[in-house]
Order: C-alpha cells, then sequence, then structure tokens
C-alpha cells in the first residue's frame, strides 16, 4: 500500500492497518516545503530531500508497537529518561542489536531494560508517550507520501498500543491545538521571557520559575512537555495567554532536536584523504566514479561483487560508501542492511546508487539505513556535491589519474570537461 496523503489521510491508513490486522511498517515523508508549514509538490524525480522530516511506525497484528522520525538521534529518549533520572545510562550503554539500524532508540531502549537501569513499567510509558508524540505529528500533517509494507514485526515487543482509541484521542488534540493558531504554530518553537515583570506578577511563584528555567529560546514546547511528564497541548495552552499579551515570545531555534541535515564530516578527515568504496556490478560507473574522486584528490577503492564487499569494506574502512542497489547475488538493499547492523558501519554514510527513481525505491533505501540517494546518470559536480557533503573536500594535489577511464565517461552522460 502507497500513495500521496491527498489521496488518503493518516487516520484512514491506521484503520485499514488496524482493520486488516497487518504487520509491518508504515514510512511516511513529509512534503519538503520552503516555509515553516508542509506543502508543496515533490517531484518524482527529487532524492529524498534530508530537510523534509519522515518517520516509522511498527505495527504487529493491528497494533502499533513503535513510532519514531527516521533521522531522530537518541535526545528524545535521554529527555523521556530524565524523569527517572537515568538519562546518564545511556553514556554507558550499548545499542542492543534490535532493529538497531532502523531504530537506534528502540535499540537503547531495550538495552537499558536488560541492563536492568529501567523497569519494564518504565520502558512501557516511554513506549507510549513516543508513539503518542510520533501520532500527533502525522495526524497534523496534510501533505506527503507514504508507503506501508508487510513485514515481521519489530521484536522483541514490550508493548501493543490499540489504534482506535489512540487516534481519537489525539485527533481531538490536533483539532484543539488549531485554535491556539497563530500565536502558537509549532511544537518544535521555543518560548523566551520577552516581559519577565509582568510575567513574575501574573504568575505564582513556582510556576514562574518553571518558566523562568526552561522559557530560554533554545528549548523547544515539546521538549518542556516532556521534562514536565505533560502532553504537548497542555503546555501550549498554558502558555497561551501570554504569548498572547507578548509576554512571551515564540522563536524557531536550530538546536538539537532538529539534528543537522548530515553528520558534520570529522576534523582528522581534514588532515588525511577521504577513503570512499564504491561497490557497483558495472563497469562504466566504477570506473566514472573512480576517475572523478580520484582526480579531486579522494582515495576510492571499487568493487564489482556485493558478497566480496562485506569482507573488503571491513579491511578499507572507508568515510563513505556508494553502493548500486540492483546487483546480482545479493542487491544494494540487503547490502546496506548487513553494513548498518554493524557497529563499525552504524555511522558511516552509504549512499544509493541506482538508476531507478521511484518513490517506493528510495523508502526502500531508506527503510535499510541509507543515508541518501543518487540516480544515474549523474553529473561530475552532484557527485562531488554529495561526496563533499559528507567527508569534506577531497585532497587534489595528488598524482593525477589514469586518463584511460575517461572513455568509459561518455557512456554515463557525465559532464566532463
Amino acid at each position: 500500500m502507497q500513495g500521496q496523503l491527498s489521496e488518503i489521510d493518516i487516520r484512514s491508513i491506521l484503520q485499514l492497518i488496524e482493520l486488516g490486522q497487518r504487520t509491518g511498517e508504515l514510512f511516511v515523508q513529509a512534503y519538503p516545503t520552503s516555509s515553516s508549514g508542509f506543502g508543496g509538490l515533490m517531484s518524482s524525480e527529487l532524492r529524498l530531500p534530508r530537510s523534509s522530516p519522515s518517520w516509522f511506525v511498527f505495527f504487529l497484528n493491528g497494533q502499533i508497537v513503535y513510532a519514531g522520525e527516521t533521522e531522530s538521534d537518541l535526545l528524545r529518549l535521554k529527555d523521556y529518561l530524565r524523569r527517572y533520572k537515568t538519562e546518564t545510562a545511556l553514556d554507558r550503554t550499548s545499542a542492543s542489536a534490535i532493529a538497531t539500524f532502523n531504530t537506534p532508540e528502540y535499540g537503547y531502549l531495550w538495552s537499558l531494560l536488560e541492563n536492568h537501569l529501567l523497569t519494564p513499567a518504565q520502558g512501557r510509558s516511554i513506549l507510549q508517550n513516543m508513539v503518542h508524540e510520533t501520532l500527533f505529528d502525522l495526524l497534523s500533517l496534510h501533505q506527503g507520501s507514504f508507503v506501508f509494507e508487510l513485514g515481521t514485526p519489530l521484536t522483541p515487543q514490550l508493548t501493543t498500543l490499540e489504534i482506535a482509541p489512540l487516534v481519537t484521542r489525539i485527533i481531538k488534540q490536533v483539532q484543539e491545538w488549531k485554535q491556539l493558531q497563530p500565536h502558537i504554530q509549532s511544537p518544535n518553537q521555543c518560548p523566551v521571557i520577552a516581559n519577565a515583570a509582568s510575567l513574575q506578577e501574573g504568575l505564582p511563584k513556582s510556576s514562574f520559575q518553571t518558566l523562568d528555567r526552561y522559557a530560554d529560546g533554545q528549548t523547544s514546547l515539546r521538549r518542556i512537555a516532556r521534562y514536565l511528564n505533560r502532553d504537548i497541548l497542555t503546555v501550549a495552552r498554558a502558555i497561551y495567554p501570554y504569548v498572547q499579551r507578548g509576554w512571551l515570545h515564540l522563536t524557531h531555534h536550530l538546536s538539537e532536536e532538529s539534528p543537522p541535515s548530515r553528520p558534520p564530516f570529522r576534523a582528522w578527515q581534514t588532515a588525511r584523504v577521504p577513503r570512499i568504496v564504491c561497490i557497483d556490478d558495472g563497469a562504466t560507473v566504477r570506473k566514472a566514479v573512480e576517475y572523478i574522486l580520484d582526480r579531486h584528490g579522494y582515495e576510492v577503492s571499487t568493487i564489482d561483487d556485493p558478497l566480496k564487499a562485506l569482507s573488503r569494506v571491513f579491511q578499507l574502512k572507508p568515510d563513505l560508501i556508494l553502493c548500486d542497489i540492483t546487483m546480482p547475488e545479493l542487491d544494494g538493499y540487503e547490502l546496506c542492511g548487513m553494513l548498518h547492523q554493524s557497529t563499525a558501519f552504524r555511522q558511516i554514510p552509504i549512499v544509493m546508487l541506482t538508476g531507478k527513481d521511484g518513490f517506493i525505491d528510495r523508502v526502500k533505501a531508506r527503510m535499510v539505513g541509507a543515508t541518501d540517494y543518487l540516480t544515474k546518470p549523474f553529473g561530475e559536480s552532484e557527485l562531488l556535491m554529495l561526496v563533499e557533503n559528507y567527508v569534506g573536500q577531497g585532497q587534489p594535489n595528488r598524482s593525477d589519474p589514469n586518463r584511460q577511464t575517461i572513455s568509459a565517461l561518455g557512456e554515463l552522460n557525465l559532464n566532463i570537461t
């Protein structure tokens, strides 16, 4: 099942999954926008934009097991752990092997449970809050695309949540949230005190102290709700009168809650040549990629056999992997999933190279943990921009590459001069 949210809304999708008692995962991608809201159209030729939020929801027999953003780090989990005074436990905990390349948050939560740093009741409470938070965003969304794929369940399950009562409650909250607009628009807005004297006079001392603590222009409404163990609507309602009067201002702050579109390349990479591995069974692609990147100062290794690639990449320790999707014996999806199951490659960017250009293919790439997607044929500037985005610039003052690879470039439609 796949389609556009302009044709069917999230509520209806969830109802169909519940009625069919389906097991699998739902992927939802918001359309990219130039403003704070969702809107606009996604070109069929566009790669998954890292600036657009996307979410996974996992189901077992028509009930929800877990839900979260695909690009989420462990910040949300740390926020919820604060109420149990166990947030520092994450620093000395390694992720469980459970679905860690798709759901690191879920894997770490299970590690905390296995190590008795959380009780099952605490874990269930955290999961329920995570699902509620994610569904609030999804049920507020009107522009985007979705894919639901049947599959094996996310295991093990700490809890499962019935869809109907949960959706009914959250839909009511979304409707009430809209009444707070335009004064309050997004859970990611950050309050900052504009008139401390009026607030101090109009609020009880304890309430002012709480507001003074969190209204720093950098802590979002959503994070404040987590800290106070309240839902987002309760927090928004509490500050609404003061936002109306101008005593509180709301800003959009690029903080840890909105992680950068890519992990910044490590500082030590500027001191050595970035290492790139290209896995593709096509000789033309391998030679072209090798020529372009080598000429611009990158160390490039190409592998034509996906089965050999599993052992080779462990020896090469690359900073970035370019991987074709369509290959014999082991396709790029399987290879990417296997690599991301290893702790050594969980943080290494993997970019899928393919001639395919459909939404379902982009979604599958994201489902197995791919970082980005590049459609063939591609130009030199496009390839370089992507590589620099993840590992920084190369060191072009190296020996010239073998010029015999130039003959292969025409077949790829590459714009090389």
